[in-house]
């Protein structure tokens, strides 16, 4: 272990970093859509959590930026000396959290700490690593080190929903040159899959004639794209009863082994699944229960032939699947591997349905022929797609300066150099500006509970990536990387 005096600072921080970082997790920072452009665009509680970051950033003697409240940042300039406009290297978070879900053995929002873990939403994703990127900087501060480059922590607040933020921060305070986000696993991720997120639409005819039999009144499940729901429910209703439905449910659950539940509301039958969170890049660590929603009202006749054949085309189509193959674009590549598919929520009534999906789609794939692929099955049925954000697959090879110099980091603080830089489904703002990947927090072997409940981080392990930070900003601003016109004659000669 190295004995650089930024290293032994971070140690003596370790306290104040808690207290930091308990004061931005007790905030409910979930973005509230829907009310962009009002002088509080995310909702008051992102905005909370900003302020407070900014402060902690003025209290440590850094420079602040705020972009109209759409996303800021904490800024330590360098010397313009020698040159005069300094490259910038950036390390990009988010204050946003998704929505805390249900069934925490603690309160989400508490920040309590047990056995060297903090519990609570955005401990790991992503305020904790934040925090870690502001002592990295403060310790390299106080140590005396002058950065070649300015050194800026940008703060996203709607990484989690559309990015409206970080484009509107961007073009208010420009483009870094370089960086790194905080937001994912080390050793480091050198490649993120292009990540696609739409709607499968459909409005239903009327029941034919007025026919009688078993009515849908509602179906719900999932609250964000990006997740896998853990709960879904269906609202039915038939003047003949219920016993039969509640027999069927009682067995689909014995033989399945999944959780599912009936309870009367008023003259209406209310269906619940329950499921497993987890993160949409990694469906397959979860259980989604809109899939065993639909596998069970798929045992059942209704009335309306629409919402029928809807329930018998999901089921056949999607069902639980992570990859894609039974719509039709189940694409994969040697570098980065199979298509990823998430169906995150469902809003489903005996008018309409819209059913929102999530796809990270391999590197060597664009958004145009995943949407090809899946339109023949779609036209046959006669639904639609209503395309929604798309973020393009990013990439940067292993011999790229930035990639070099954070895994020499990596590895001087951690003695692995068995772990390899990866590519995953994951999005995040490493898409954002060029020259950058996403570098930590999660060490390999600890468990991603990230979008999940009981989301917790291990205290010694955040203070083990601040100094791996820090040694990672003392590189990079030391770092040569090549310039525009080198990377495009390195491109035009591949």
């Amino acid at each position: 272990m190295c004995e650089k005096k930024y290293i032994q600072l971070v140690e003596a921080h370790r306290e104040e970093m808690i207290r930091d970082l308990q004061t931005l997790v007790r905030i409910k920072s979930v973005d509230e859509l829907g009310i962009h452009g009002q002088p509080v665009p995310f909702g008051e509680g992102v905005q909370q959590v900003f302020r407070e970051m900014l402060a902690m950033g003025k209290r440590e003697g850094f420079d602040t930026f705020n972009a109209d409240n759409y996303g800021g940042h904490i800024e330590w300039k360098a010397p313009s000396v020698d040159v005069e406009a300094p490259e910038v290297m950036a390390i990009l978070g988010h204050l946003d959290v998704v929505p805390e879900g249900s069934g925490w053995e603690y309160e989400p929002y508490s920040a309590e700490v047990k056995d060297g873990r903090m519990y609570g939403r955005g401990t790991s994703d992503n305020k904790g690593p934040l925090i870690a990127g502001l002592y990295a900087m403060k310790a390299v501060k106080e140590a005396g080190y002058v950065p070649k480059k300015t050194v800026r922590m940008i703060m996203g607040l709607d990484e989690e929903t559309n990015w409206d933020g970080m484009e509107k921060y961007l073009e208010a305070a420009g483009t870094p040159d370089f960086g790194f986000t905080p937001d994912g696993e080390f050793p480091l991720i050198h490649g993120e899959k292009g990540v696609l997120t739409f709607d499968i639409a459909a409005k239903f005819p009327k029941t034919a004639g007025g026919a009688k039999g078993l009515a849908l009144r509602s179906i719900q499940g999932g609250t964000a794209s990006n997740s896998v729901p853990d709960f879904a429910k269906a609202l039915v209703f038939c003047e003949e009863g219920y016993e039969e439905i509640r027999a069927r449910a009682a067995e689909f659950s014995r033989e399945t082994g999944h959780k599912l539940a009936c309870k009367g509301r008023g003259k209406s039958l209310e269906i619940t699944s329950e499921g497993v969170s987890a993160h949409g890049a990694t469906p397959w660590k979860g259980v989604n229960a809109i899939a065993i929603l639909m596998k069970f009202l798929g045992q059942l006749n209704f009335a309306n032939e629409g919402v029928g054949d809807f329930i018998d085309f999901f089921n056949r189509c999607i069902g639980a699947q992570t990859n894609g193959a039974d719509m039709g674009c189940g694409f994969a590549d040697e570098v980065s591997g199979d298509l990823v598919w998430n169906t995150g929520v469902i809003d489903m009534t005996e008018e309409a349905v819209q059913l929102t999906i999530n796809i990270r789609y391999p590197i060597s794939c664009t958004d145009d022929q995943i949407y090809e692929a899946m339109m023949p099955l779609i036209n046959q049925h006669g639904y639609g797609i209503v395309k929604g954000s798309h973020n393009a697959p990013i990439y940067l090879p292993v011999d790229h300066p930035v990639v070099s110099s954070l895994m020499a980091a990596y590895q001087e603080f951690t003695g692995d150099t068995e772990s390899k830089p990866m590519i995953i489904g994951g999005a995040s703002y490493a898409r954002a500006i060029p020259n950058a990947v996403c570098f930590g927090m999660l060490f390999p072997g600890e468990e991603d509970i990230m979008h999940q409940k009981n989301e917790s981080l291990d205290l010694d392990n955040m203070v083990k990536a601040t100094k791996i930070f820090a040694e990672a900003i003392v590189r990079l601003t030391e770092a040569e990387l090549p310039t525009a016109e080198e990377v495009a004659a390195a491109e035009t000669a591949e």
